[in-house]
């Protein structure tokens, strides 16, 4: 994708980035809905510049200097808020949020960027917790990816070399399942709007709160 002829804001960044950083931005910026689960990491289009700093200043990003990297990253959560956005929505692991990337005002501000992210028409993040049903696969971070045309789907699985790209029916099936089995054992999403004597017991903003004082 990212060799072909057409063009968008990632073609600036051809020859600095890998080309698999650039069929994601591609795929992304064409996506109709995208539905992300992570366990480990907060997704790179919900990442604040600091946590994206702190990630790449561990680990060298490949063919990238760490400004590009941070900056690639950054262009790409553009596409929440512009034109024709898509529908995102995210399953984040608890262990994902406890994790201390930056240490403690790194990860508050990144979580209170949640919250805000969620105020978004278009946005919708659910916490699995720790207290979950889990299910086989729910250790592997994953994006399904969503064109107008549904035909078109893909899954795109992380892998330490290269991502996996999975766009069979009946793969897509299968983590369309996943999906729907992890947002279903989910917390219920954020939803700062909600009044507080409104929301449930035990639901996602309440878990981000409680991690929020934590911190």
């Amino acid at each position: 994708m990212s060799e072909s002829t057409g063009k968008g804001w990632w073609t600036s960044y051809r020859g600095r980035v890998t080309k698999w950083a650039l069929n994601l931005a591609e795929m992304e910026a064409g996506a109709a809905s995208l539905h992300s689960y992570e366990p480990l990491v907060i997704p790179g289009l919900f990442q604040t510049e600091d946590y994206v700093r702190t990630i790449f200043d561990a680990v060298q990003p490949v063919h990238a200097t760490i400004e590009d990297a941070i900056r690639f990253r950054l262009d790409r959560q553009k596409i929440l808020t512009g034109e024709d956005a898509p529908s995102v929505h995210a399953v984040i692991h608890e262990a994902a949020l406890r994790m201390h990337f930056g240490g403690p005002d790194v990860m508050r501000a990144q979580v209170l960027h949640l919250i805000e992210l969620a105020k978004l028409p278009n946005v919708e993040i659910q916490i699995f917790p720790f207290r979950a049903r889990t299910y086989a696969g729910v250790s592997t971070p994953f994006l399904h990816v969503a064109p107008p045309v549904p035909e078109l789907s893909t899954v795109v699985l992380e892998h330490p070399a290269e991502p996996i790209y999975r766009e069979s029916e009946a793969h897509l099936t299968q983590y369309r399942t996943l999906f729907d089995r992890l947002k279903g054992s989910a917390l219920p999403p954020i939803d700062p709007s909600a009044a507080p004597e409104t929301h449930a017991a035990k639901d996602s903003l309440a878990l981000v709160q409680h991690l929020l004082y934590d911190l």
